[in-house]
């Protein structure tokens, strides 16, 4: 329960009906439980989503990972100990290039996204028509619970679970993450040549015979060596050369960059190579959208229009599709309640617009929510006319250096999650690439290093991530007569609940639901009952 002393109220949906993969194109081959939720304490969404849930404006939901096609595994990044990738370097020296002097990089197709356009698309379809039903019902659900009101459930309304998964958070681009900068591309195979800087073979019990064709190399020449080795070699022996005229050069000389072993932080390749007084100047800013903060409003209109931009010219959508109403209960409208904490940051917890103002003006939006342990990215989109600059990652590296951030100020906030990691899907597998980073094992709801992960993926689609056969879930559920249920306005456990309702058979629903919201979360959320 909340620090307000206020309850996550949710309508349980189930999840039988297959559905169209927005990966795979499968017909039928999606899966996924559903639940509306009224009101929701950061608290519980993080434990929902340790439990493999995500949340697309109010609408909350969990693949059913052993049955769906393309099996959608929780990921998140342990932002402390980060370090950015060849590419990620790249994307933040590309962004500062065109901050500092307005180089505006070469137009390209952003491939790393189109494996998420179809699904998005697909999933926005049946939002629209069941969400204009449910969001006058909606509004004043917990209003009602809390001012003694009748509540009205969505089943009673005729209001159904949206077919698809909702929105989820998507910062690719073009992802062709490069190998390490230390590979190298001699052919290893061929032997090399002797050089005259190699070490000479050595001139003791070398034997003076001339070997027979097709015996072997000639032993009496030196043995054949990797290039790279011969330039690690000359290369400790200049440094070793270097040293004796160092130390009689000067008394207290200043230590250069190649002396030290500390790389540069995250931050500092945000900021490197920006002048004083740069050609064009970034803000970012972070405004509350749940409840709305003055500052919100007065720029939700510019934002909208960003999005709507986004949605015709990346997605593909008719204009009339993005509608004002559909990006507020999207990407505005949030079921978490905003609240603060002796131990949390300054900002708070809840549902946040991250908003990238170029010159004055929005180019960019990351929707997130701020909870007690992590920062969740909900979605990320941008102005068109600035897709050549990568904005998708150079947006995610941001989000982990607030992170980082918000860490120095509540110390358990120290993860970042990206949303869904899709091995089965090439083009989702980018969020890998943020490390180091776990994935949520399905089954025992523990973290794995993703290293120890993507061997089993390869094998299989879907897996138990997590090795220790004996380790089972610690908050599975044991009793199902404690979960808390509200019925005409009344917080009961679920036991007196099903004596008062005499021939009641949704104990089967109420089980599969506490099944997969955990027994701690059962004794804390309320299931609405009609």
């Amino acid at each position: 329960m909340a620090a307000g002393g206020s309850y996550s109220i949710v309508e349980y949906f189930g999840g039988d009906g297959g559905y169209r993969c927005g990966y795979c194109k499968h017909e039928t081959g999606n899966f996924s439980h559903g639940m509306w939720s009224h009101n929701m304490t950061v608290q519980d969404y993080q434990d929902l989503i340790d439990r493999g849930w995500r949340r697309s404006g109010k609408y909350v939901y969990k693949p059913v990972m052993d049955k769906t096609c393309c099996p959608q595994y929780t990921i998140r990044c342990h932002a402390l100990n980060f370090h950015p990738s060849k590419t990620h370097k790249k994307t933040l020296k590309k962004v500062n290039r065109f901050l500092s002097k307005g180089e505006m990089p070469v137009e390209r197709h952003d491939e790393g996204r189109e494996g998420l356009l179809e699904d998005i698309k697909g999933r926005l379809k049946p939002f629209s028509s069941i969400l204009q039903r449910t969001v006058a019902i909606a509004a004043g659900k917990t209003q009602s619970f809390l001012s003694g009101e009748p509540m009205v459930s969505a089943h009673e309304e005729g209001v159904h679970p949206p077919p698809q998964d909702p929105l989820e958070a998507d910062h690719s681009d073009v992802q062709d993450i490069s190998t390490s900068p230390d590979t190298d591309t001699t052919n290893s195979s061929a032997p090399t040549p002797a050089r005259e800087d190699a070490a000479p073979a050595p001139e003791e019990k070398t034997p003076n015979v001339t070997p027979k064709p097709g015996k072997g190399a000639d032993p009496s020449r030196p043995l054949g060596r990797k290039a790279k080795d011969i330039r690690k070699e000359r290369r400790l022996q200049k440094e070793q050369q270097k040293q004796p005229e160092a130390k009689s050069s000067s008394v207290d000389p200043s230590p250069s960059k190649s002396s030290s072993n500390q790389p540069k932080s995250l931050e500092e390749f945000i900021t490197e190579s920006l002048p004083n007084d740069p050609l064009h100047r970034l803000e970012v800013r972070l405004v509350r959208s749940n409840p709305p903060s003055p500052q919100f409003k007065a720029s939700f209109d510019a934002s909208y229009q960003v999005y709507k931009l986004y949605q015709m010219v990346i997605h593909k959508d008719p204009p009339d599709k993005p509608t004002e109403s559909q990006f507020k209960r999207f990407l505005c409208d949030s079921p978490l309640e905003a609240e603060t904490a002796p131990d949390g940051p300054d900002v708070g917890y809840g549902s946040f617009h991250q908003q990238y103002w170029l010159d004055g003006r929005i180019v960019a939006v990351g929707v997130l929510d701020i909870l007690p342990s992590c920062v969740s990215s909900v979605y990320f989109y941008y102005h068109p006319d600035f897709s050549s600059l990568s904005l998708g990652t150079y947006s995610a590296l941001r989000e982990i250096a607030f992170t980082r951030q918000l860490q120095k100020q509540s110390p358990k906030l120290a993860y970042y999650y990206l949303g869904f990691y899709v091995h089965s899907c090439p083009k989702m597998r980018y969020k890998g690439q943020y490390r180091p980073s776990d994935l949520l094992c399905p089954e025992t709801y523990t973290w794995v290093s993703i290293e120890r992960c993507i061997p089993r993926l390869e094998i299989s689609a879907y897996s138990r991530l997590n090795e220790n056969a004996h380790e089972g879930d610690a908050c599975a559920l044991k009793e199902l007569g404690r979960v808390l249920v509200l019925h005409r306005r009344t917080v009961m456990p679920y036991v007196a609940y099903a004596r008062k309702r005499k021939g009641s058979n949704d104990e089967k629903e109420v089980e599969q639901y506490a099944s997969l919201v955990g027994q701690t979360c059962a004794e804390r959320i309320l299931l609405y009952r009609a």
